[in-house]
């Protein structure tokens, strides 16, 4: 069983502003499956321990995805915050249906633990973000506990949903176009369906919305959403996350902005306000 010294490989390093850009591959026992993730690890002093922002990414993107096309690598030397993002779904290992379509199977976990044959014995991507993956990081590099969680689409609605069902795990939590209801839209009824089985019921436990109505983040959240994105209406619905926010009285900023849509161009733009949020959050909490 690997544990949290267990050893990695290093697939590529390079420097960046000061810092290490690497991407390394271990064999998980959360997936039992070779399992990749991005690492940027800004100049800090000997014997530092920084705080930790992991980025959930969304559909048909890997761990790669955030580090070269999210331009949040100069900002992160200058607060001192180690990036981490891990890949999207288990890779390695072939199950029917999972290449058939781009919203379901590879390249979208759902960061959820699936229950359902065949998926339950690989897709258990909440254990391996929440626990096997930070067991690693912080074993391996220069990281505290300190975490923040961020995401894109369907890494939004992971960010949300993992910090809302792991209380006191991470410090600061945002997301950018989040999933807000999953149990209700197409993309998460398809994913819901399969990995999770039939049983509607048993889906509110990874839909945002519903969590957060019952129980809030302990701290503020922070979510940016583009109006020009073809998705807003039929899989975002940012308006069930308000609704729920206020039902239980979550501190949350919901940002609309005209004009931007669901691609890495609008995270680009508002990608250092993020970082500085969890910075502000990681470095004082």
């Amino acid at each position: 069983m690997t544990s949290s010294g267990a050893p990695l490989t290093t697939r590529s390093e390079q420097r960046c502003f000061g810092g290490t850009v690497g991407f390394y591959s271990h064999a998980s026992h959360s997936t039992s499956t070779e399992m990749r993730f991005g690492v940027y690890v800004p100049p800090h002093a000997e014997g530092a321990r920084l705080p930790v922002l992991y980025y959930l990414a969304g559909l048909t993107c890997n761990e790669e995805t955030f580090f070269t096309k999210a331009g949040a690598l100069r900002l992160a030397s200058e607060l001192g915050l180690i990036l981490v993002a891990p890949d999207t779904s288990p890779r390695g290992v072939s199950l029917p249906g999972d290449s058939e379509s781009w919203d379901f199977g590879q390249s979208a976990g759902f960061y959820l633990d699936a229950t359902e044959a065949p998926w339950a014995a690989h897709y258990r991507m909440e254990s391996y973000v929440v626990h096997e993956l930070p067991a690693l990081i912080e074993a391996h590099f220069p990281a505290s506990d300190q975490r923040g969680l961020c995401g894109h689409s369907m890494g939004g609605h992971g960010a949300l949903v993992l910090a809302l069902r792991h209380p006191g795990r991470y410090r600061s939590l945002s997301a950018f176009a989040p999933i807000c209801n999953p149990a209700a839209v197409p993309w998460g009824e398809k994913a819901f369906g399969n990995y999770l089985g039939p049983d509607r019921a048993r889906w509110q436990a990874y839909d945002a919305s519903s969590l957060m109505s019952k129980t809030p983040f302990a701290g503020d959240v922070l979510v940016d959403q583009g109006l020009a994105d073809k998705f807003l209406e039929t899989q975002l619905r940012p308006q069930a996350l308000e609704a729920a926010a206020q039902q239980s009285g979550q501190a949350l900023t919901l940002r609309r902005h005209a004009g931007y849509d669901h691609v890495y161009y609008f995270i680009q733009t508002f990608i250092a306000d993020h970082l500085m949020w969890h910075g502000a959050r990681l470095r004082t909490s």
